[in-house]
């Protein structure tokens, strides 16, 4: 099932409300989130709740769900990129150890021996 984009706006830019105002004129305000989609519900005007339509809410949903979808598949699709990341992660899993610091700096500054020769580029 397709749906138009949703878009949000930044909440300081959504119409507002007040909380008494939903209390006493609930009409008027589900007028507003018809044609405003989104109303911002304040109290002592500080943003409390958002108030969408249920076709917003829906497709808010089917959005969200088509994401999981899609993350799920991508995670049970690649095991060789599972196993890769494990690997990278247990390589680098070293750096966390306490003397990693001091081992890496002594590394460095030490001159590198190449045994005579120097490798470069593609073809060496």
């Amino acid at each position: 099932m397709l749906h138009a984009p949703i878009t949000f706006e930044p909440i300081t830019e959504l119409t507002r409300t007040t909380a008494s105002s939903v209390k006493e004129h609930w009409r008027k305000v589900m007028q507003e989130v018809r044609e405003q989609r989104m109303v911002v519900v304040t109290n002592h005007n500080e943003p409390q709740a958002v108030i969408i339509s249920a076709d917003q809410y829906r497709a808010l949903q089917a959005k969200v769900e088509a994401l999981e979808q899609s993350l799920g598949e991508l995670r049970n699709q690649s095991p060789a990129l599972t196993e890769l990341r494990k690997g990278f992660d247990e390589r680098l899993a070293v750096l966390q150890q306490a003397q990693a610091g001091p081992r890496a700096r002594d590394l460095l500054r030490r001159p590198a021996h190449l045994g005579g020769k120097v490798k470069a580029g593609s073809g060496f």
